[in-house]
């Protein structure tokens, strides 16, 4: 079984971004997290499976320091894709 991925796009929204990410994290299939600034990836964090909350602590508060230095940031979160079974 091959695995696919795909991305999620939003505005960065202040403070709520972090708990965004924190919550798309806990879904277990985030691969990957990139900021944007105007077009330009400024930031990219590789999140693999098994990644919990000491070593994640510090991506977040990259993230979160990123996002308050670059107003009207773009974050893009690539996940995985199963494919389902057909049967």
């Amino acid at each position: 079984m091959t695995e696919k991925t795909y991305w999620d796009s939003f505005k960065a929204e202040g403070v709520n971004v972090i708990a965004k990410i924190k919550g798309l994290i806990h879904e277990g299939n985030v691969r990957r997290v990139v900021i944007q600034h105007q077009g330009r990836t400024v930031a990219e964090f590789p999140l693999t499976a098994g990644v919990i909350g000491a070593v994640l602590a510090p991506v977040l508060a990259a993230i979160g320091a990123l996002v308050a230095l670059l107003q009207d940031c773009t974050i893009q979160v690539e996940r995985e894709k199963k494919p389902h079974d057909a049967a």
